[in-house]
């Protein structure tokens, strides 16, 4: 059974309401007997956990043999108990009492024996899916924990994506709780097709991806997903299938979380949550609004409280630095030792441009306005501003005058009209 909800005005739900879709619609004979490991975003996705978890905890925790939650990390850094119980609203006095019945567990990407191999995507798999712009054999490995379960549940948002499309569903397997193989795959392939023409659209070769890989999961699969305001409050849910579930909510996203503008900008101020904590997060400040940047324009993520480049890959990006994608394919050799996914973050941070006879001409300027110093940011080939001299209001309401500001940068994305 499947269901799903969507607002005919797209307004958004009150906690009440929330509850009482949950109640009506999450199929509670589908967990019976069941040990389930329920698949969560970390905290660099909006999302009211509290809420949802604390429902559905409620109504499953009694139906199932075990119910356990792993966090879809990807390659973010671990989180520790504290963190995971915050993002699930577990106060301390839950903690206690759910300690013994409620396993947090952190998604181990880069421990091979954390993880099992399900099987192959073949040759003629990723040439097919890819069109032919990628053909080698991709082990297709998954954090070993699922074997330990009857069925895995999804529990995630659904936004504009840079590599796959949309987010949500089948992703928060891989790359959520995958191994690296598939994962430099596929962002990789996204890199080729670019971030301008893979964001926001619903089919996509690495959504295929994806989803075959998936395929290959031996246990039962189930998802709720759902859509959210800046605030965390939801638009819709849906229930069912990943698949389902997420073709769902990806429909509702495509309506409330694409901005469309008439005219491209020569200057934008992309103002970073705090929930971005580190560059590897925050260029999706750049990545939501490269479209809308006219050639020869400048988008500046405004992040002063950011410190990281990234705590997993600041080294390898400090190594290669920020480049449009042709720098690397014009120059396998000299980067065949860098992880094909953090390549991938490099030329999406820095969007589109080309790589000529050795000179380097992207179409924007990247700025960063951060605690990042100067002298690194002019090593990774991005601009620097000193936060402190950014007047955030002084961007505001000049849309006229070709520049925008954007308060909350990185889950909205902005596209022009045709």
């Amino acid at each position: 059974m499947t269901s799903t909800i969507e607002s005919k005005k797209l307004e958004t739900m009150s906690e009440a309401a929330v509850r009482t879709w949950i109640q009506e619609n999450v199929v509670l004979e589908d967990f019976v007997g069941k040990k389930v490991l329920m698949v969560v975003p970390d905290a660099t996705r909006t999302a009211p956990l509290p809420l949802l978890f604390d429902e559905l905890h409620r109504l499953l925790k009694p139906k199932t043999e075990a119910l356990d939650v792993i966090f879809a990390l990807g390659t973010h850094p671990p989180m520790s108990e504290a963190q995971m119980c915050k993002l699930l609203g577990i106060d301390e006095t839950e903690r206690q009492r759910l300690f013994f019945q409620l396993g947090l567990f952190n998604h181990e990407w880069d421990e091979d024996e954390r993880l099992t191999q399900l099987g192959v995507l073949t040759e003629d798999d990723t040439e097919e899916i890819s069109g032919g712009l990628m053909r080698e054999e991709v082990p297709v490995k998954i954090n070993k924990r699922i074997l330990d379960y009857d069925m895995l549940f999804v529990v995630g948002p659904v936004f504009p994506h840079e590599v796959v499309g949309f987010s949500g569903g089948n992703k928060y397997f891989f790359p959520g709780i995958s191994g690296p193989e598939v994962l430099n795959f596929f962002h990789w392939l996204g890199a080729l097709i670019t971030n301008a023409s893979i964001i926001g659209v619903k089919d996509t070769p690495v959504r295929r991806v994806v989803d075959r890989a998936a395929k290959l999961i031996p246990c039962e699969k189930r998802a709720m997903t759902f859509v959210v305001a800046p605030d965390a409050s939801l638009y819709g849910l849906s229930y069912g299938t990943p698949e389902f579930a997420w073709n769902a909510a990806a429909d509702i996203s495509s309506q409330v979380h694409i901005k469309w503008q008439d005219k491209p900008f020569k200057q934008i101020l992309s103002c970073a949550p705090e929930m971005y904590d580190e560059l590897w997060v925050a260029g999706k400040c750049m990545y939501k609004l490269e479209p809308v940047v006219e050639d020869g324009g400048e988008l500046i993520i405004y992040a002063p409280h950011l410190t990281e480049i990234s705590i997993t890959h600041g080294d390898l990006i400090r190594e290669i630095g920020y480049h449009v994608r042709d720098y690397f394919v014009k120059q396998p050799e000299k980067f065949s030792h860098i992880p094909r996914g953090v390549l991938a973050h490099s030329t999406h941070v820095r969007g589109g441009g080309t790589f000529e006879d050795g000179v380097e001409s992207p179409r924007v300027k990247v700025t960063l306005a951060s605690q990042i110093p100067k002298e690194v940011c002019e090593e990774i080939s991005l601009g620097y501003r000193d936060p402190e001299t950014i007047d955030i209001e002084s961007f505001a309401n000049r849309e006229d005058e070709g520049i925008l500001l954007v308060r909350k940068a990185g889950e909205h994305l902005y596209r022009l009209k045709d």
